[in-house]
Parts: structure tokens; sequence; C-alpha cells
């Protein structure tokens, strides 16, 4: 046995293969650190990357969305060619039909809730001030504030402060406007595309590789597959139970604005964890400036809904394709939301997924490759 092989740490990772190994991770740092020094030369491909991002991204959700009912058209002996159009053109109804009879009056209750939520917050800093004057707390709220009154008046001369970057901010708006109007205007057309053709695109980059690797870049792809089509329609599903639900428990307490914070609640849902806490913060203020009462029955209308999504609807609907543990999901959102913003935590669990894939069927392959030495740690813990 040579010096490579001398001890089962070295036996598993290859023997004189680590140096191999070895060398291949010295060349991904080489690769890095030219990469950061001539970074400036990769921009026009970065850019193009950003621009095809957002319209990819939703065509590729739009389109596991419907491959399911273009399937079971082509199942029906419909010619896919056909399904596609019949099924985006019901899509496109459906949009219209939503547009000209929800968008209008969901547009009314933004309008008024932006121009009255000033007046919920000061109403609600108010009452909680006067409140905590009054309690035992007193003594502790008056040293640490002084004047609850005094804070707000400043507030216009934070935003004044800050007038010098209002252009900066228009600038912002413009360009996250454009993109968003070019992924609308370029969404058909990668869509269509996807949905003709993109049964076909597995077997295209499998084909790429030699023959001997087929099988296994074959079950990552199924694996990302399934993931991603587990995940993308179950949390459609999901998150339209959780708006329903809460539309319904809202017009039951009588709270105001009952459809608007019903639909926030249920597109914030598709982040696990931290939406529902980022959803019930505009219902808790309306609800506290309302009446002590409405407290209590948001409190309650928003228990039952979270008990009824966790306990029957996400694991009938969504089971436990993911295997993710709840703290990983939680530090995952949070890295990504770092990094990539708004857009980071609303794809950090999906690429998680995607990632998770990759990595098991590597360790998977690298495990297989040395059985021999697991089968001889095995029989060695036996005896």
């Amino acid at each position: 046995m040579s010096r490579w092989d001398s001890t089962p740490v070295i036996r598993f990772f290859g023997g004189r293969k680590l140096l191999y190994l070895l060398g291949v991770v010295l060349l991904v740092g080489l690769n890095i650190l030219v990469f950061s020094s001539v970074g400036f030369i990769f921009n026009p491909l970065l850019i193009f990357i950003k621009t095809i991002a957002l319209p990819l991204i939703l065509s590729v959700v739009v389109y596991y969305l419907l491959r399911p009912i273009i399937n079971l058209l082509e199942a029906w002996r419909i010619k896919r060619i056909w399904g596609i159009l019949i099924t985006l053109l019901a899509l496109v109804g459906i949009i219209t039909l939503l547009v000209v009879l929800i968008i209008p009056f969901l547009e009314k209750q933004l309008i008024s809730l932006s121009e009255e939520l000033p007046r919920y917050l000061r109403d609600m800093i108010k009452g909680t001030d006067e409140w905590l004057r009054n309690s035992i707390f007193s003594v502790y709220y008056t040293n640490l504030f002084q004047d609850v009154d005094g804070m707000l008046n400043q507030i216009p001369d934070y935003i004044s402060s800050y007038a010098s970057e209002t252009v900066e901010g228009i600038t912002s708006i413009i360009s996250t406007v454009t993109s968003v109007v070019v992924a609308i205007v370029t969404l058909p057309f990668i869509l269509f595309y996807l949905l003709k053709d993109g049964y076909r695109l597995p077997a295209f980059v499998i084909r790429l590789f030699p023959p001997k690797f087929r099988p296994e870049i074959s079950s990552v792809f199924k694996g990302i597959d399934h993931q991603l089509s587990a995940y993308i329609q179950g949390q459609i599903i999901v998150s339209f139970c959780i708006g329903v639900m809460m539309y319904i428990g809202f017009l039951i307490i009588g709270l105001d604005y009952a459809l608007l914070l019903a639909a926030i609640a249920s597109v914030t849902s598709v982040v696990p964890y931290l939406g529902p806490i980022i959803a019930i913060t505009p219902a808790l203020i309306i609800s506290i400036v309302t009446s002590p009462f409405m407290v209590v029955k948001l409190v309650i209308v928003w228990t039952i809904v979270q008990l009824l999504e966790g306990k029957f609807i996400s694991p009938q609907i969504m089971g436990k394709s993911l295997h993710i543990h709840p703290v990983t999901i939680i530090f995952v959102l949070l890295t990504a939301g770092h990094l990539f913003g708004v857009i980071g935590i609303i794809l950090a669990i999906p690429g998680y997924a995607i990632l998770k894939v990759i990595v098991s069927h590597m360790y998977f392959w690298f495990q297989r490759r040395y059985n021999r030495f697991v089968e001889e740690e095995d029989q060695y813990k036996m005896e």
C-alpha cells in the first residue's frame, strides 16, 4: 500500500486522485481571482443575463403551471400546438377578466390605504404612547422616549433630508418598470416555445455529455424537474387557498380593506415563515386603530388560517417533496435576501432545492465510485 493509501480518509477521497482534486480546487480559486481582477470584461454578459432573467423566470413559472394542462389536452388527442394556443387564449381571457373586474377595485383600495396609512400609523403610535404613559412601565418609557409627538414632528425633516435622493429613486423606479414591461412583452413568446419544445431541452443538454455520464445527468434533470414542478404548482395553490381563507375571515370580522389585505397575504405567502409576518403587519395596524376587540378577532382569524395551511393544506398539496428543515429555510432566505434582495428571497427555496439535487447526486456518484471502501468500513464497524 502506497503512502497515499495509508489512511481511510485518503483512501475514501481516492488515494492518488486526491492530488487531482486539490489541483482542481486550486484551479477554481485561480479562476475566481482572475475573474475578480478582469470582471469588467464580463459586464456585457452580466447585463444580458439581468435583462433576460425576469422574463425567463416568469416563463418558467407559468410553464410549470400550464404544462399539466397541455399534457392533458395532448392525452385527449389534441395536437400540442393547438393545445398550447387554446390554453394561452384561455389564460389571456382570465387575465383580462381579472383586470376588468378585480384590479380596479384593488387599485381603489390600495390608493385609499396608502392615503390613510399615515393616519393609521399616527393614531397607533399616539394610542400606544398614551397607554404606556399610564401603565406600570411609565417610568421606564418616559426615560426612553421623552416626547413621541416630537418624534412625529421630525418626520418631515427626515423626508427633506433625503430629498436629494429623489432623482436616483425615480431612475430606479423607471428602470424597474422598464424591466417589467420588457418581461411582459417577451413572456408570451418565450412561454410558447417552452411549452412547444421545452421537453426536448434536457435531451439536447444530455447529448453534450459523454455517453457514460448521460444516465446520471438524466437523473439530475428529472430530479430538478420534479422539485421545481412540485414547488411552483404547490406554492401557487397554497397561496390561492390562503388568500381565499383570509378574505373570508376578514369579511366575517368586518376588517377594512379585506380584499387588498387578503391579496397581500396571498402574494407574500410564497416566502416561507417570513411572508406571514410581512402580510399581517398592515392588517395589525388597521385593527389596532379600529379597536382592541378587532385585534383579538384578527389574531383568531390569522391563527386559524395558519393552522389550516400548516396542518392540512400544505401537507396535502406540497407534501414533503422539498425535505428542507425549517431552520435551513430561514438561513437560506436571510442569506439570499442579503445577497440578491427581494428576487433572492423569492427564488431562494427553489434555488436551494435545485442545488440540493445536484449536490446529492454528485455525492451519490462519488460514494458509488468508492463503494468498495464504504463496504469495507461497514464490515469493519460490524466486527
